[in-house]
């Protein structure tokens, strides 16, 4: 499975932004998918994740009731729709995937698969 990031861009602060990951190769053995982000000098962290064939969807408290995490099956494309965009927002971020049952949506090590990620930059 192949990951492909895009979106990202330089916003102000209260602004929105959408980010697509493309996804391509063995799309049907996915389990889950979900966005990661790393701020410089910090740790990858969990954002939001979502069940690639169900419903379910799981975010970090950080971003809840700012960001919505979506997937277009027939597309195999994931978004990332953020609102209310804050400067701490800003990071590098990255699509994965998980493709089998032990993906757990905010455990980094349960993704098999990663994009190239893309920059979001919130000036204040």
């Amino acid at each position: 499975v192949q990951l492909q990031a895009s979106g990202g861009g330089l916003v102000q602060a209260g602004g929105s932004l959408r980010l697509s990951c493309a996804a391509s190769g063995r799309t049907l053995s996915l389990y889950g998918v979900g966005w990661f982000r790393q701020a410089q000098g910090k740790e990858r962290e969990f954002v939001a994740a979502i069940v690639w064939t169900g419903h379910s969807t799981y975010y970090a408290d950080s971003v809840k009731g700012r960001f919505t995490i979506s997937r277009d099956n027939a597309r195999n494309t994931l978004y990332l729709q953020m609102n209310t965009l804050k400067p701490e927002d800003t990071a590098v971020y990255y699509c994965a995937a998980g493709s089998d049952r032990r993906w757990a949506p905010t455990i980094r090590t349960s993704y098999d698969y990663w994009g190239q990620g893309t920059l979001v930059t919130v000036s204040s």
